[in-house]
């Protein structure tokens, strides 16, 4: 993983934008999800019961799981200047997902995609181009994750 320092301080300036509003933010990225991904809401049990936006987003548990990927994600970006930190983050999130929670490793490019979406929306192009280097890495760490894992 290498990013330049001006890498560094784009990405972390337009995560920075996403973040300030984490939880509404995560809360519209994990609705979008759901609603434009329907199978995507099945690894949620407690999620199941809701069908209609409105309701996601008043339900306390998306809005606690989007600030909690939020949050995740503000913590790699906060160490996108030191690998060993990043993975250190990512790895056992990883390992969480892959082995107990057995999410479809798909979900994660999806929920970056939404993610790089909603940015540009909200922020403009330039914002989102500054980020989707932080996604690719995830994901692409997320994927050899997975695949040690035996996916």
């Amino acid at each position: 993983m290498s990013f330049s320092e001006a890498e560094v301080q784009s990405a972390r300036g337009a995560w920075e934008k996403m973040y300030a509003d984490a939880e509404d933010n995560g809360t519209a990225v994990l609705v979008r999800m759901f609603t434009e991904h329907p199978d995507t809401k099945s690894y949620f049990t407690h999620f199941k019961g809701m069908d209609s936006a409105e309701e996601m987003k008043q339900s306390d548990q998306v809005r606690g799981h989007g600030k909690r990927v939020f949050t995740a994600i503000n913590d790699m970006v906060q160490h996108l200047d030191n690998t060993e930190a990043f993975l250190g983050i990512l790895n056992p999130l990883g390992q969480k997902h892959a082995t107990q929670l057995k999410i479809d490793p798909k979900n994660f490019r999806i929920i970056c995609d939404i993610i790089l979406q909603l940015m540009e929306e909200k922020f403009g192009g330039d914002c989102k181009a500054s980020f989707e280097k932080v996604t690719n890495e995830i994901c692409t760490h997320l994927t050899n994750i997975y695949k040690e894992a035996g996916w």
